[in-house]
């Protein structure tokens, strides 16, 4: 499976609203899994088996708590039994498409 989360504290009492340390931490966490990843501007994506891949969201999770009074999470799955490789695979099928539509 491939999961897309965001991950960010509220009411961190920072003027400007910046939430990049917490996010940094989150991340590294994802890093340090060994699972595929990859981090955007918005998302981080993990891709593994469901238990491994719902234990390092929960852990991102636990590591932003100290950030803020509450955590907002985001995640979207693309759940699809028997398939690996998804993460870099799915980018290779689009940019296959877009070139072949030229």
């Amino acid at each position: 499976m491939i999961v897309a989360f965001s991950v960010a504290p509220s009411g961190t009492g920072h003027a400007d609203g910046s939430v990049h340390d917490a996010v940094a931490v989150a991340v590294r966490v994802v890093r340090e899994s060994g699972l595929p990843n990859r981090t955007s501007s918005m998302f981080t994506e993990i891709e593994g088996e469901w238990d491994e891949v719902m234990d390092v969201v929960k852990r991102a999770t636990a590591a932003v708590l100290p950030f803020g009074s509450r955590v907002s999470l985001v995640l979207k799955a693309d759940i699809r039994p028997g398939h690996t490789g998804e993460l870099d695979g799915k980018i290779e099928r689009l940019e296959r498409a877009i070139a072949d539509a030229d």
